[in-house]
């Protein structure tokens, strides 16, 4: 009988105590054996405003020590159905994004070939280039759920051609996605031309504008997405400045008018079902918050996409 990790509980050990690991979860070495991981990708060399992404892994481990085993809200049980550890830090370079680009897509290769669903823990978003480079060469192109202020399909910034936004223009001219399958929600906020974001529009992305987001449950929009997703491989790409930032100021490139914390989970829940094959939580910035209350709200995302993944049961 298969004995499942579980989180450390807080009978057991205080909660500011104990290793801090993702929700105080085992440790593990590598992804063998493992169904699910968390991973962290410490990383801001592609920011182009506020830094401080590079220490989001650490402090969004460090505030997940409330989380509990069970999902009281949807019955999700992940610890009763999968086995799940915490696999560290993807080791980037501080100095070189280029070669932290190839580091993490090897990294993530090492993972896949184990069958293993990573959740990873950013970092700025420029990390979601390299995951989906080795998302494809395991699936083939995948399909994309991306929730964000920004639609991140910049052609350069400052003439360079990867940095945190244009990790999914990259993503289109490579193949890794099934545009048909891609759907960007909370888009916001001023931008450089007034057909910014018709770009992705124009690959055949469904986007959603934060302003048909506001004053209204998101339930409906996801039965719509679950239709458009359909039964092919997707993956969850979840930018914490998509919340507003009354809520997430921790972050590098704030906009107002964003999501709700209420509006987020309804997103992720509304991914239940899906053929999801990894996940990724990016832009904490925690020098800019110093209450922990954006860690704190993105590692209980990160618990709720582990619970929409496929092979979790409920009780």
């Amino acid at each position: 009988m298969t004995t499942f990790n579980q989180p450390l509980g807080g009978n057991e050990m205080p909660r500011f105590a104990g290793i801090p690991t993702m929700m105080r979860l085992p440790h593990a070495p590598d992804a063998k054996g493992l169904d699910a991981c968390f991973i962290g990708v410490p990383m801001d060399i592609g920011t182009s405003n506020r830094s401080g992404t590079r220490f989001g892994p650490r402090q969004v481990r460090a505030e997940s020590v409330m989380i509990r085993p069970y999902n009281m809200g949807t019955g999700a049980a992940p610890f009763d159905s999968l086995q799940v550890a915490d696999i560290g830090d993807v080791p980037t370079n501080p100095f070189d994004l280029k070669k932290s680009i190839g580091i993490i897509s090897e990294f993530f290769d090492g993972i896949l070939q184990f069958d293993c669903k990573p959740l990873a823990i950013g970092g700025d978003h420029t990390l979601t280039y390299p995951i989906l480079q080795a998302m494809a060469r395991k699936h083939g192109p995948v399909g994309l759920i991306h929730i964000d202020a920004h639609a991140d399909i910049n052609e350069h910034q400052f003439g360079e051609a990867i940095a945190h936004g244009t990790p999914f223009r990259r993503s289109v001219e490579e193949g890794l996605l099934d545009c048909k399958r891609v759907v960007q929600i909370g888009l916001r906020g001023s931008g450089y031309a007034a057909e910014d974001f018709d770009w992705p529009r124009g690959q055949g992305f469904r986007v959603v504008p934060a302003e048909d987001c506001w004053h209204k449950s998101l339930v409906p929009l996801m039965a719509e997405v679950r239709q458009q997703i359909g039964e092919g491989p997707v993956y969850v790409s979840y930018d914490i400045d998509s919340l507003d930032p009354g809520i997430a100021p921790g972050t590098g490139t704030p906009e107002i008018g964003g999501l709700t914390t209420i509006q987020a989970i309804e997103i992720i829940r509304g991914c239940h079902g899906l053929n999801i094959v990894g996940a990724d939580l990016v832009e904490v910035s925690p020098p800019y918050d110093t209450t922990g209350t954006t860690a704190i709200t993105a590692a209980n995302l990160l618990f709720e996409l582990l619970c929409v993944l496929p092979g979790v049961i409920s009780r």
